[in-house]
């Protein structure tokens, strides 16, 4: 039985998303085991991972609230609640991503996962 690999992630998707984390003080991007990772620098905590799946579609999973987790999994596509993780919900990313929307999802998980003191140089709109 041949096995289906897992495209790259596009070069578009990763410049938008690179644009998006950028602004958040000490995230780091890189390489992960599948596509790229960010990172909140000198901690193990994932901020966001994007990847090319073997159905050929791409996802990238962040943390959630809690209390959120249940309504993206309701919600169904283009979210949904990743196997894995208490908190961790994904999104399926395309051509016709809502980048902004997306920025405010994983600014909400930046927040999660980082210290204190770099929360509190995030600009949260309504936070």
């Amino acid at each position: 039985m041949a096995r289906t690999t897992r495209p790259d992630v596009p070069e578009t998707y990763l410049a938008e998303l690179r644009g998006l984390l950028a602004r958040l003080p000490e995230c780091t991007e890189e390489d992960a085991w599948v596509g790229v990772r960010w990172r909140v620098a000198g901690t193990t905590a994932t901020v966001a991972h994007v990847f090319g799946g073997e159905d050929q579609l791409f996802r990238i999973i962040f943390r959630a609230e809690p209390d959120e987790v249940m309504a993206f999994q309701h919600l169904g596509a283009p979210y949904f609640r990743a196997e894995w993780g208490g908190n961790v919900v994904g999104m399926l990313i395309d051509d016709d991503t809502d980048w902004e929307e997306l920025g405010e999802l994983l600014t909400e998980s930046y927040c999660l996962q980082a210290p204190q003191r770099l929360v509190d140089l995030v600009d949260r709109p309504g936070a």
